[in-house]
């Protein structure tokens, strides 16, 4: 993998007392708005990826099918509620591809930020509903050696 792009779930309804699953939660109409201004700034870029790895929440699926509809993605279920191993652990097993999108949830995508820029977890900066992190490798994919080529926010 020579490039990852991390992006977080769009805004999605709060999770009510309805007795509903945290998995079952939709994207508000602001959500989808910002899911889409995502998948525009990565086609006005001109970035393009070979697989999507994505969490199988409403949320994320939402949020992959707005922003990336060009590739079906591959549901994991470790994604969802992830540890920053979990998601390393996965990354690390996308070798056979250049550019691998991540559709998941904080904390788990922020403090993957840090560690693969940073080199350690626990200081990471945020990332709002709908960002992303664009991220680029000149070897194979270690702690501390990734550079941020782009940290993208959806406009208010």
């Amino acid at each position: 993998m020579h490039e990852l792009i991390l992006l977080r779930h769009a805004e999605a309804s709060p999770n009510g007392k309805d007795g509903k699953d945290d998995r079952e939660r939709k994207l508000t109409e602001h959500g989808q708005n910002e899911a889409r201004a995502a998948g525009e700034w990565l086609a006005s870029h001109g970035i393009h990826y070979d697989r999507v790895l994505c969490s199988p929440s409403e949320r994320t699926k939402e949020t992959a099918a707005l922003a990336l509809g060009q590739i079906k993605p591959t549901y994991d279920d470790k994604i969802y509620d992830a540890t920053v191993g979990d998601l390393y652990d996965l990354l690390d097993k996308q070798s056979d591809v250049e550019r691998v999108v991540l559709v998941g949830h904080n904390p788990g995508i922020e403090q993957l930020v840090a560690f693969l820029v940073e080199g350690r977890s626990e200081d990471y900066r945020g990332m709002p509903p709908g960002g992303m992190a664009r991220l680029v490798f000149d070897g194979p994919l270690e702690p501390g050696k990734a550079k941020l080529e782009t940290f993208w926010s959806p406009p208010n």
